[in-house]
């Protein structure tokens, strides 16, 4: 019990209570993760309870990963005892349906596949595509997007019919469609998206009461992090597993214990479905519930926390709470006014380099809006030479070569997953192409049967032509082969097979033999050899295939985070939960901070702000904000005015970087740094004017304006983070911006908008 003495008096409160529901307000680098994993231990160790009684979820399977180490080191490293389960709330719900998914008696078996956002979208696509529909004009995107709001909502097509939230125009009424048609070919395929896992586990415990039961039964201690991005879906879970005012509990049972642990100051995925209320209204849902609120800070400096504090005052949904620190003060806030875009990426690449010359192990984060913005700062990084590592790019589980071999395997677990099928029934080429894959595609239609069953039939019954019949017959006999190795073999084994006899490696080796490139061939080789690594350590934590690869779909941008990196480039969303010792805010203009959607809505300009100050709070030691007086916008530069938000940081804890020989006027306290920015806001009225002017005809500016060569002209050889280097094949110029087509090997053609797609020249 001598851990418990490491809390301070309002954790050790917080870890101490079990009789009822807890909600515990933990401000940022409080400790709240300090709180969860010493209430499980508490809980184990002095109660003596049960491991397999508590429930501990978070958000992302490294924050999960790390509770477990920390209540495995607590518990000391001699202990037999095993540990509870510890996971994510999709990762719970996926364990929930494997074993009971057939109780819902809607055709699903527990092999069924799981979807992320890309077989989502590929299956939209395909939606579209047999109804004969553009998706230019209809973006997947903006389906998906719909599709899960409603589910977030526990909202099934035919609810959507009397929502009031959805009023039926010609074109909700098409995406009502498209919805309906996306659920049936989920469920033909036996597969549940992301927010199915939710949807369906909620329905599941609602209809079977007794199931239900036994399970708030079972777990008598349910502990949840980061509450306070939970959404309807799972809150309902919740009151279904802690017996809350409105779950399936029989009439005057006492709840068990449930503990969350969240800051409504860091709420910040309403887009996704989080519901600040969940947080804001827990007494309503958890009678009788007791509240205890952590304030001190370990993390950050004085005046960080100052400046924090400062911020968040201006919202107006939140309950009262003042961090503060027994750290030192700190220094003030840099920041810093760039002319161009450009140069605010040269500016904080070069306080990095000075920072590292000083401490060649400092860890520095630059955190921006949206993902477009990191084109700039990876260049800058690139031309100082200077290691970085992107987080929320392009996942390793989402890589091409990746995908295709785990599709292998999902087919092999679940011969339904026609998304699956369609993406390597001729990957690597094996003379099954399009006009095959469409006869297969009228086929199932025609016997209403999945495209595997069809291929079989299409096989006995020789509907193939004689060229593709061999090869057709040798695919089938792979994944049946795949199939009994996953069934017979260890992980490791049902991957090499998937890796080198279906012909994937060879055929990159191929590539690299014959490409101009063979050094992109070659890194995917050593993509798929780290497969390898993961499915050897997977049969080492004793896990099955299933499992394996269930937990490859259900990774998150944040687990891709590296804590060994020097140099991070993220989204501030991607940086919740995470610290710094150096951090950058960048980008700091009305339109893209805050976000041109939030700033006519109340509700969403909060968020913003809650945004903004998570940022700030994930600077341990200094912290620098910066923003750009002209930014491209669709290529043309673009007058900025500087966010509303720096108006509300306190003018005496910052320090001018722009300007060096003013430094000194900031020792006068009357001096109002937030003037300096007064002509900009200014400039806002003048940009709308200047916009509400005519516009002056392309030919007449090019006839006053210089010859400029263009920045990727056609047969330039350019570099994409995702597909790999490719060539200019052609330049559509119009009034607005310049669209290029790049052609890329393995990728095909590709479309981009000049001066915003992050491409570069490779010389």
């Amino acid at each position: 019990m001598s851990y418990l003495n490491d809390l301070n008096p309002s954790q050790r409160a917080a870890v101490l209570y079990t009789d009822g529901p807890l909600l515990v307000l933990a401000g940022a680098g409080s400790g709240k993760t300090r709180v969860i994993t010493y209430k499980i231990a508490y809980v184990l160790d002095r109660l003596g309870a049960d491991p397999t009684h508590i429930l501990a979820v978070t958000f992302t399977n490294k924050a999960a990963e790390e509770m477990r180490e920390r209540v495995a080191r607590l518990l000391g490293a001699d202990s037999s005892r095993a540990l509870p389960w510890i996971g994510t709330f999709h990762g719970f719900c996926a364990r929930l349906l494997r074993r009971h998914i057939e109780s819902l008696g809607q055709g699903y078996t527990s092999d069924f596949s799981i979807y992320d956002e890309d077989d989502q979208l590929r299956l939209i696509r395909t939606c579209l595509r047999e109804r004969g529909l553009d998706e230019h004009i209809l973006h997947p995107r903006a389906i998906q997007a719909r599709i899960s709001r409603a589910k977030s909502r526990g909202l099934a097509p035919v609810d959507l019919r009397d929502d009031p939230e959805w009023t039926l125009t010609p074109e909700r009424a098409l995406v009502l469609s498209l919805f309906e048609q996306y659920e049936q070919r989920l469920r033909a395929a036996n597969a549940l998206d992301f927010d199915d896992l939710l949807l369906k586990a909620v329905v599941l415990l609602r209809q079977e009461r007794q199931l239900c039961a036994r399970y708030r039964e079972q777990f008598r201690f349910i502990l949840v992090d980061e509450y306070q991005d939970t959404n309807r879906l799972q809150l309902e879970l919740l009151l279904l597993l802690a017996a809350g005012e409105a779950a399936c509990a029989t009439a005057g049972e006492r709840a068990r214990h449930l503990c969350v642990v969240g800051d409504p100051d860091q709420s910040i995925y309403r887009w996704r479905g989080a519901d600040l209320h969940n947080v804001l209204e827990f007494e309503r849902y958890f009678p009788n519930a007791r509240i205890v609120t952590l304030e001190r800070n370990y993390r950050s400096t004085k005046t960080i926390l100052a400046v924090a504090n400062a911020v968040i005052r201006h919202n107006t949904k939140r309950p009262e709470k003042v961090l503060w620190t027994e750290n030192e003060d700190g220094p003030p806030l840099g920041y810093y006014v760039a002319e161009t875009a450009e140069e605010e990426a040269e500016f904080v690449v070069e306080q990095i380099r000075r920072h590292m010359e000083r401490d060649p192990q400092a860890r520095v984060a630059v955190l921006y809006r949206t993902n477009a913005q990191s084109r700039l700062f990876e260049e800058a990084c690139r031309r100082a030479g200077l290691p970085f590592r992107i987080v929320g790019g392009f996942s390793f589980y989402k890589r091409t070569e990746i995908r295709d071999v785990l599709a292998y395997v999902r087919l092999a677990l679940n011969p339904w997953d026609d998304e699956s099928l369609r993406r390597i029934l001729n990957v690597p080429p094996r003379g099954i192409g399009k006009k095959t894959l469409g006869a297969l595609e009228h086929l199932a239609h025609t016997v209403q049967s999945p495209l595997w069953d069809a291929l079989q039939l299409a096989l006995i019954e020789r509907q193939l032509p004689e060229r593709t019949l061999e090869s057709a017959r040798a695919f089938v006999h792979l994944i049946e082969r795949l199939r009994a190795c996953i069934q017979q073999g260890t992980i490791a084994e049902t991957f090499r097979l998937a890796i080198h006899e279906t012909g994937y490696a060879y055929a990159l080796r191929e590539r690299m033999l014959l490409a101009t490139d063979p050094w992109e061939a070659e890194n995917r080789l050593q993509n798929l050899e780290e497969l390898l690594s993961a499915a050897v350590e997977a049969d080492e934590r004793g896990e099955t295939a299933r499992e394996f690869v269930d937990r490859t779909a259900l990774v998150s941008d944040a687990d891709d985070y590296d804590p060994n990196a020097l140099i991070t480039l993220m989204t501030m969303h991607s940086a919740k939960g995470l610290e710094f010792p150096i951090v950058f805010i960048v980008g700091l203009e009305e339109g893209l901070f805050p976000h041109a959607r939030s700033s006519e809505d109340p509700e969403e300009l909060e968020e913003e702000r809650r945004l903004f100050y998570v940022a700030i709070t994930r600077a341990e030691r200094q912290l620098y904000l910066t923003y750009a007086r002209t930014r491209r916008r669709r290529g043309e530069p673009t007058s900025t005015t500087p966010s509303r938000f720096l108006r509300e940081l306190p003018p005496d804890l910052l320090e001018d970087l722009s300007v060096t020989a003013k430094r000194s006027s900031y020792t006068d306290p009357t001096y109002n740094w937030i003037a300096q920015s007064e002509p900009f806001f200014r400039e806002r009225d003048q940009t709308k004017s200047r916009a509400a002017a005519p516009d002056i005809p392309r030919e007449q500016r090019e006839e006053t304006s210089p010859s400029v060569r263009p920045r990727f002209p056609i047969g330039a050889r350019v570099r994409h983070p995702r597909y790999g280097i490719g060539q200019v094949i052609n330049r559509e110029e119009t009034d607005a911006f310049v669209t290029l087509m790049v052609a890329f090997p393995g990728a095909g053609n590709r479309k981009f908008v000049e001066g915003i797609a992050p491409l570069e020249l490779v010389s």
